[in-house]
């Protein structure tokens, strides 16, 4: 099996450098992305299915926590892993094993893929238009190098769709917070909502969203833990020293915030969260 066929860049293509990410690059940020995948697997890639045979095309791959569910619903497609970020991409390289299945590795920036028109059959994006400043670009740029009549499959959160019991007003707080970051470096912590009118624009066909929607509360420990106290809650705290830095909070408000927020994860606790899955065609 190989993907060296698509793997020549193509003349005057280039990488740019990596825009701000409001999670950061740290150890800890490696292991929430590796946990969230693991407790969303069956709820993300619920259905999905490559073809043998078939290229496919991740864009954005950061550590590579979402590819090994990739690979596993296609055992026998060529697939290509690209990322903007050098360190990522090798964390990315270094957890995957050749042996179970041989990936494709690139630096590229999605805006502007170094592939031939049409080089793919289908491209799978998760997490990733959230953090760009011009996603409709990207997704432009996807349908490039689909050919026609191949399928993208785009997951985005939308941190609008969170609810909780107890709902803390400083809970709902750091929230809104890391969504100001996130906007501040570029992103769109809400455009879960906007995937469906993105992909539209982008000229893509036949486009459907479906919401995969988490529940947790203490009947289901195993997304209060994975979900609720390391997914989301650890995601909220890792901007703390950015929003007091901001001047959006104070030190103690945040951490009431935080508090509020894992105290959704015990006892009668409860906590929700949708994302969007958009499937869409290239014509």
């Amino acid at each position: 099996m190989t993907t060296d066929h698509v793997l020549h860049p193509v003349p005057g293509t280039a990488v740019d450098h990596v825009p701000g990410y409001v999670h950061g690059y740290s150890d800890r940020e490696t292991r929430r992305l590796t946990g969230q995948a693991v407790t969303l697997a069956a709820l993300l890639h619920r259905g999905m299915s490559w073809p043998a045979g078939s290229t496919v095309l991740e864009a954005g791959c950061g550590v590579g926590a979402q590819t090994a569910h990739l690979t596993a619903a296609g055992p026998g497609a060529r697939i290509v892993a690209v990322d903007l970020d050098a360190e990522s991409l090798a964390v990315a390289r270094a957890r995957t094993p050749a042996a179970d299945h041989p990936v494709g590795w690139l630096r590229a920036d999605v805006g502007r893929l170094p592939f031939a028109d049409g080089a793919f059959d289908h491209a799978f994006v998760c997490f990733v238009l959230e953090h760009l400043p011009h996603p409709a670009r990207a997704l432009a740029e996807l349908r490039r190098v689909l050919r026609p009549g191949g399928t993208v499959t785009v997951i985005e959160g939308d941190h609008g769709s969170a609810f909780f019991h107890p709902a803390g007003a400083y809970a709902r707080a750091v929230v809104r917070h890391q969504v100001r970051l996130q906007a501040a470096a570029g992103g769109d912590a809400l455009i879960g909502r906007r995937l469906g009118p993105l992909l539209t624009a982008a000229g893509f066909s036949a486009v459907t969203v479906d919401p995969l929607t988490v529940y947790a509360d203490r009947t289901r420990p195993a997304l209060v833990e994975g979900f609720t106290r390391q997914t989301f809650t650890a995601m909220v705290a890792a901007v703390r020293e950015a929003a007091v830095a901001a001047g959006l909070t104070t030190a103690a408000d945040f951490d009431r915030g935080v508090a509020e927020l894992r105290r959704t994860a015990e006892g009668d606790g409860t906590f929700l969260y949708t994302f969007m899955r958009a499937v869409a065609v290239s014509p």
